[in-house]
């Protein structure tokens, strides 16, 4: 077999009346001359085996994941991905070898920003930010950057993540909800005209879409205070619709639902902003400190942030977010329209004008059923469809990469389910 001398090669001679095998040759004193280079012959028979497996075929059945985060990614992604896991695009590494300092990865994080940047529209007095510690740490980043601590903020809680947003920055300032629909069980949103909210408050916090109780905001509030921000964590409806982000002071939001893997947080927060945290925020909150070092103040978490980058670019090449919407629009409707037509059998507590486009929660008429389907869907290879552990009942999250034909095999399978048992 002949081989192609390389710098790594190691130069053996096979005596003629032994059996080959590797000797590791002692090392000497070289030569000062220059070697001439030559070819050499191994006289073993015995060929040396790849030890990394074979990738696994792009043809390999999926299952569909109605998980509500970490959650489905589109499937060109992970192939993309896949075939660049090894050797990034001839860098001879893998983005999870680089240097978050190096011009490979500073061009990922870049473009990274610059297609969100398109997909939002984003004007260019915003700062883009790609953190860590999910949207629970930016329940107390965002008081810390944004108010002292004797300012008046307010809250609008229409379900379980707005509600730890407000219990965490009681610690920070002067929180108040102006309105929680926690008596109600989280199945609505008040008309905003009713809400009483503090004319002095510095802020105005909601939760743009509950993935738990699955209730989303339509259209935003104004706050009362003119100088006032509205603040949003968006982090299970990021990137599903357009959204007019120059109505926001701030939009916060957790990767691992729509846009990618977990790890990352983004923060979309105007510039004017930045610059007066409290004393007390630890050197990893600071808006400032991460936006004046381009969010490298620390090795971030450099993979997530490529296969969002992965995500974005794939977005932009579906028609961008007004795309996405109406894909979206598509599968809600037709899961809503059989849970509905159902006769009761299956029902959905939260009011119709609210419904979430991303996480669909609904309840079984005969409840002690609920396990049964769970267990006969995932033999359908249709999983995750367990209710949030604080609410029970079935949950179908339906996020921007769940294709519409996870729907259609959803829905059929549930009125499979009902002719049989109801």
């Amino acid at each position: 077999m002949a081989t192609a001398a390389s710098p790594h090669s190691i130069l053996l001679k096979t005596p003629s009346n032994a059996n080959p095998k590797v000797v590791f040759p002692v090392a000497t004193r070289l030569p000062t001359t220059a070697l001439k280079p030559i070819s050499i012959k191994c006289a073993a028979t015995t060929q040396i085996q790849d030890p990394r497996p074979p990738p696994p075929a792009a043809a390999q059945e999926r299952i569909f994941n109605f998980a509500a985060g970490p959650a489905i990614l589109p499937e060109n992604v992970l192939l993309k991905a896949q075939s660049e896991l090894y050797n990034w695009r001839g860098s001879g590494m893998s983005v999870m070898e680089m240097s978050h300092r190096g011009k490979e990865f500073s061009s990922i994080i870049q473009k990274a920003e610059s297609d969100l940047r398109s997909l939002l529209e984003i004007p260019l007095e915003y700062a883009v930010l790609f953190l860590q510690g999910g949207a629970n740490t930016q329940f107390s980043a965002v008081p810390l950057n944004l108010c002292s601590p004797d300012d008046p903020v307010d809250y609008l809680v229409t379900g379980s993540w707005g509600d730890k947003a407000f219990k965490e920055a009681q610690k920070y300032c002067k929180a108040k909800v102006v309105w929680s629909g926690k008596a109600e069980k989280y199945t609505k949103i008040p008309s905003f005209d009713d809400v009483e909210q503090d004319p002095d408050a510095k802020f105005l916090h909601i939760c743009a879409n509950e993935t738990i109780h699955g209730v989303e905001f339509k259209n935003y509030p104004v706050p009362k205070n003119k100088g006032g921000l509205l603040v949003a964590d968006m982090s299970s409806n990021f990137c599903s619709k357009p959204v007019d982000v120059s109505k926001f002071g701030l939009i916060y939001a957790g990767a691992q639902k729509n846009v990618g893997p977990a790890g990352v947080t983004i923060v979309i927060i105007r510039k004017d902003l930045i610059g007066n945290a409290q004393g007390i925020t630890p050197v990893m909150l600071d808006y400032k400190i991460q936006a004046d070092n381009s969010s490298l103040y620390n090795t971030p978490p450099c993979f997530g942030i490529y296969m969002c980058g992965l995500v974005f670019e794939d977005l932009l090449e579906q028609g961008g977010l007004r795309e996405a919407e109406k894909k979206n629009k598509s599968k809600a409707e037709l899961l809503y329209r059989t849970i509905d037509g159902s006769k009761g059998f299956y029902r959905c507590p939260v009011e119709a004008s609210v419904r979430s486009l991303m996480n669909v929660p609904f309840t079984l008429e005969k409840s002690g059923l609920e396990a049964e389907f769970i267990k006969e869907a995932a033999k359908e290879k249709m999983v995750e469809l367990k209710g949030h552990r604080s609410v029970g009942g079935i949950r179908a999250s339906i996020y921007n990469a769940m294709p519409l034909a996870g729907v259609e095999k959803l829905v059929a399978f549930m009125r499979d389910f009902q002719a049989r048992h109801a």
